[in-house]
């Protein structure tokens, strides 16, 4: 992807901070060892209530411009895609309201989001029978994946817009993925590839001891 060299970068990854978070994962921490479903308790296991909507990343921030931003959907598909941002805003739009699990422990009710349901962007890119899992990555070099089923769901968004307003570049503007089902580690900021594949490819905090899929009353925190 040689046209997104030029895209500026703030900041730096913080070393030590994917070094304390990879501690989290071999030491268990924030486990409670209790599980429960989305019908039983809004609030999965171990996690608090927050009003406020924290600020998480690997210590990069993208820049992205309106000119220089593209969504791709590639891979397994029989239509790839390659949306400008001005294309993705001329697709039918959709507004959403869901709950965020922070794998940090915080969890946040009532979120507003608008932008196009991955449905609809599947149905354009047209995925191949053998497709069965999605790898995602963004613009500061973040990656995480799904399965197929997980990122297809109708109440996922890849959103634009968050509580009425255009969402902030630290929040993951111009576009961020929104799977509210999972952990929202499996949302990724700055989102610019999604892959359809055959074989699963484990993302950034999925080679460092988190869990390959992330189901909050689960408490599927690590691996």
């Amino acid at each position: 992807m040689a046209e997104d060299e030029d895209i500026p970068l703030t900041g730096k990854v913080r070393e030590k901070l994917v070094e304390t978070k990879q501690g989290w994962a071999r030491d268990g921490r924030l486990l409670t060892g209790t599980t429960s479903t989305p019908e039983a308790d809004r609030l999965p296991p171990g996690q608090r209530l927050v009003t406020d909507f924290p600020v998480l990343d690997l210590g990069v921030q993208p820049d992205v411009s309106r000119e220089k931003y593209r969504l791709r959907i590639e891979g397994l598909v029989a239509a790839p895609l390659r949306l400008t941002l001005d294309e993705f805003l001329a697709l039918p739009q959709a507004r959403r309201r869901n709950d965020i699990h922070c794998v940090t422990q915080w969890s946040r009710y009532d979120n507003e989001w608008e932008g196009v349901p991955v449905a609809a962007l599947l149905a354009l890119a047209r995925p191949k029978e053998e497709a069965r899992f999605v790898a995602l990555t963004s613009y500061d070099g973040y990656t995480t994946n799904l399965a197929i089923e997980d990122f297809a769901r109708p109440e996922n968004l890849v959103a634009h817009s968050w509580a009425g307003a255009p969402l902030e570049r630290q929040h993951g503007g111009p576009l961020r993925l929104v799977v509210p089902h999972l952990y929202f580690w499996k949302s990724p900021k700055w989102l610019t590839r999604v892959e359809l594949l055959r074989e699963d490819r484990p993302g950034f905090w999925e080679v460092r001891g988190y869990h390959n899929r992330g189901d909050p009353w689960m408490e599927e925190r690590y691996g």
